[in-house]
Parts: structure tokens; sequence; C-alpha cells
């Protein structure tokens, strides 16, 4: 019996040593697949819009630049600096008055580099510091009014409907209580929700993005 605890106790340490080694096996693989002059995959940076962009005078194919304001490293330390000139275009925009609430999508196109412009894929992840704004990854960086304005119109319209209601209840007539409640709650959602409130993103504007694809820096 001893020694069948022994080999269990064994294989159970030779399990647990597997997995702990495991994780840095992949990520050191990983890295030495890495061409040298590549950033890699899933690379989040900062740039900054060069232009203004307002879903009311948007239209898809629309373009635009920003520039970077980080630098950014290839696997072998090649750096590009700040200030990089990036290309890009609007790639789907619904304004408020058409869909009752303002969407946009942005596409990067290239990047500028010594070696010259190459081609960059990345999406916006986030707005920093700009609450009013939501950006949504996981459907294609959806850019839209933040959703904390719904919150504050549902609970706007519960109330409204509340106080709406009262003269009908008062009154015990049940259409006047019911007109009521409707009206006033269908008011205080649309003030409170400002539908129709078209967005934009001003230019210096701060934009987070992701690359999903590799960027491959020319070596000069």
């Amino acid at each position: 019996m001893k020694v069948i605890s022994m080999l269990l106790a064994l294989a159970a340490l030779l399990v647990g040593s597997l997995a702990a080694l495991s994780p840095v096996s992949a990520h050191n693989q990983t890295a030495a697949s890495a061409a040298p002059n590549e950033v890699s995959p899933g690379t989040r940076f900062l740039v900054r819009l060069e232009d203004t962009l307002a879903t009311k005078d948007l239209k898809g194919g629309d373009a635009f630049t920003a520039r970077t304001i980080v630098p950014i490293s290839s696997a072998d330390g090649t750096t590009l600096r700040e200030g990089a000139e990036i290309r890009g275009h609007v790639d789907k925009v619904f304004p408020a008055n058409k869909a009752g609430r303002a969407r946009l999508w942005l596409t990067f196109d290239d990047i500028r580099t010594p070696g010259g412009w190459i081609p960059l894929v990345a999406m916006v992840d986030d707005v920093p510091g700009v609450h009013s704004i939501h950006v949504d990854y996981n459907r294609e960086g959806e850019i839209e009014m933040s959703a904390d304005k719904r919150q504050d119109a549902l609970q706007a319209a519960a109330a409204a409907a509340l106080v709406g209601a009262a003269p009908g209840v008062l009154k015990r007539d049940k259409r006047d209580a019911a007109m009521g409640a409707a009206i006033g709650a269908v008011t205080a959602y649309m003030a409170a929700a400002s539908l129709g409130q078209e967005l934009t993103i001003e230019k210096n504007t701060k934009l987070e993005l992701i690359l999903e694809r590799s960027l491959f820096f020319r070596r000069t």
C-alpha cells in the first residue's frame, strides 16, 4: 500500500509540474515563432483623431486620419515613434434620425512608417475618458452613445407613467389613467434617452485600437 501511495503522490507531482510548465512553454514558443519585424495581433495602442466624426454628416466611405500617440514596437525591438499617420475610412454609419440611435463603424486602412505605407488591420476597442460613448468590440467595434442614458430613460418613464396615470386614478377612469400613463412614459423616455441625438467624436479624441492582424515593419 505504501508503494502505491508513493506512486500516486509522484504521479500527482509530475502532473502538477507539467501543468505549471505548459503556459510558459506555449508563451516561449509563440514569441520564438514571431517574425523579427512583426507586431503581434492583440497589441493595443492609442491614437488621436485628426478629424471630427459626426453621424449627422458622415456617410460610408468618408476618409479620416489619426496619429499614434504611443510608440509601437516589433518583436526585434524596432520601434515606430509616436506621431505616425494612420489613414482610415467610415465603414458604416447609422444616423439617429434613421435608426433612432446613432451608430458608427470605422475601418483603418494603413499606417505610415519610415519604410513607407503598410496595411493596418485594427479595430476600435475603447474611447478612453469619454463616458458618453460606448464601444462594443463583439459587434465589430460598434461605436454608439453610452447605454447609461437608456437606463435613466426607463426609470424616468416608470416614474412619469405613475404621475400621468394619477388624474385618471383619482377619477376612477381606467381609460384616462391608461392614456395618461402611456403619454407620460413615452414623453419622459424620449427626453431622457435623447432619442435622435447624433453621435459626435471630436477632433483630438483618443481611441484605443487593437490589432486584428500582424503588422510587419518593412526593413530599410
